[in-house]
């Protein structure tokens, strides 16, 4: 007998592992029945998830924590026991931001300390001149993108809250934002930051995959309820997830992942535009491309592992712009908020590389480095920030209290 779940999605690339899974039988294999929904924003999926229309969701990664935080108005308990993928988030910008910030250094190879500091004398030139702030858009305020374009900013002299404007919009509305002037630049995940540049509205200036190598970015949420519930059906689905992320990952399978992933129910973007940023070829500008490592991780370097050190990291970025305030309870709901535990008991009977740690150091590995796990051949990093800072969970108060210093 087939279980039932609803499932919602933003069109995003990231959404792949979970649309393959639908589209090439992983979950019908495990015997589920998925029905996916297909919604245009975060608030949307936050609100049918609150309300109980969906069961699940393909999420931003700071959601969960935001929701267990009681952040959202009718806060859901949430439980992450799956990520959907590394990296595959970019920072976009008008074509006249962009040639500012070439007069000011910046040579177009997506490095983040050279784009940074472009873009600080860029800022500091308008202030002398008075001109009004740039303005940046962001597609959640508890997201990763809206943290890491904080933490970029910051650590390249830019105050996030003083010398720019940070607003949200949804991921799909942000390159006409671009093109008609209505923000000067944006960080979203793919197709589109492609579709800024392929248009010609705008190119991308650097990727999250070069702020922090390895980084987290969506995960899959669950209600809570069901997971205490139906821990059977949980389970189907994280194996069905697996076995779709580990087929995303080979690179033979990108031309048809493209064409699923390009349906109008799905993403709604051609698979020419979504091939080659799967290869990790990504497009800067309308004729230009430069190849990015580990752009976006569907599977390898634990890709699917729900680390609770990601989680923390997170949580200390809500903390540092005055999202939550920093206690042990806070910092522990946060952790709990993604489930290893589940994660390691779903695939156990498919003898998978689990690693054996909940927690690690971020930001420490400057070399991919084989680890222990509970079958052989797990490699994880590099995973190194960009401004060479490390994340010690461990020491998550200090990490913070010096961020904020």
């Amino acid at each position: 007998m087939m279980q039932d779940i609803s499932i919602g999605f933003v069109p995003l690339l990231d959404s792949a592992v979970l649309l393959a899974a639908q589209e090439k039988g992983f979950f019908a294999a495990e015997g589920l029945s998925v029905k996916l929904t297909r919604e245009t924003s975060w608030s949307a999926i936050r609100d049918r998830l609150a309300v109980g229309h969906l069961q699940a969701a393909h999420v931003l990664g700071p959601m969960p924590i935001a929701a267990n935080l009681g952040l959202f108005p009718l806060s859901p308990s949430l439980v992450a026991p799956f990520a959907l993928g590394l990296g595959g988030n970019a920072i976009a910008v008008s074509n006249a931001l962009g040639a500012a910030m070439e007069e000011a250094g910046d040579n177009r190879d997506l490095d983040p300390a050279r784009a940074g500091q472009a873009l600080k004398a860029v800022v500091e030139a308008r202030r002398a001149a008075g001109l009004p702030r740039l303005r940046f858009g962001v597609v959640y305020i508890f997201s990763g993108h809206n943290l890491e374009l904080r933490y970029w900013l910051a650590a390249n002299g830019i105050d996030p809250d003083a010398d720019v404007d940070i607003v949200v919009l949804p991921p799909p509305f942000m390159p006409d934002a671009l093109m008609t002037g209505r923000i000067d630049g944006y960080c979203a995940g793919e197709p589109w930051n492609t579709m800024a540049a392929r248009s010609g509205a705008g190119r991308v200036v650097t990727v999250k995959s070069r702020i922090w190598r390895s980084s987290p970015e969506k995960v899959l949420a669950i209600a809570a309820t069901l997971c205490e519930e139906q821990p059977d059906l949980i389970d189907a689905l994280i194996r069905g997830l697996y076995k779709a992320a580990v087929w995303c990952g080979a690179r033979d399978n990108h031309a048809e992942l493209a064409a699923i992933l390009a349906t109008p129910d799905h993403l709604g973007v051609d698979a020419s535009l979504l091939k080659p940023v799967l290869d990790g070829a990504i497009a800067i500008a309308a004729t230009e491309e430069v190849q990015v490592e580990d752009f976006f991780l569907p599977c390898e370097k634990a890709a699917t592992f729900p680390w609770q050190s990601h989680a923390l990291w997170f949580y200390s970025q809500m903390v540092r712009w005055g999202l939550c305030s920093h206690s042990p309870r806070n910092a522990g709901i946060a952790a709990n908020s993604y489930r290893p535990d589940i994660y390691r008991r779903a695939l156990k009977p498919l003898n998978a590389a689990l690693p054996g740690a909940s927690l690690k150091v971020e930001g420490a590995l400057l070399v991919p480095t084989p680890v222990g796990a509970s079958a052989a051949g797990l490699i994880l990093g590099p995973d190194g920030f960009f401004d060479g800072r490390i994340f010690d969970p461990d020491r998550i108060g200090d990490y913070i209290r010096e961020q904020m210093s």
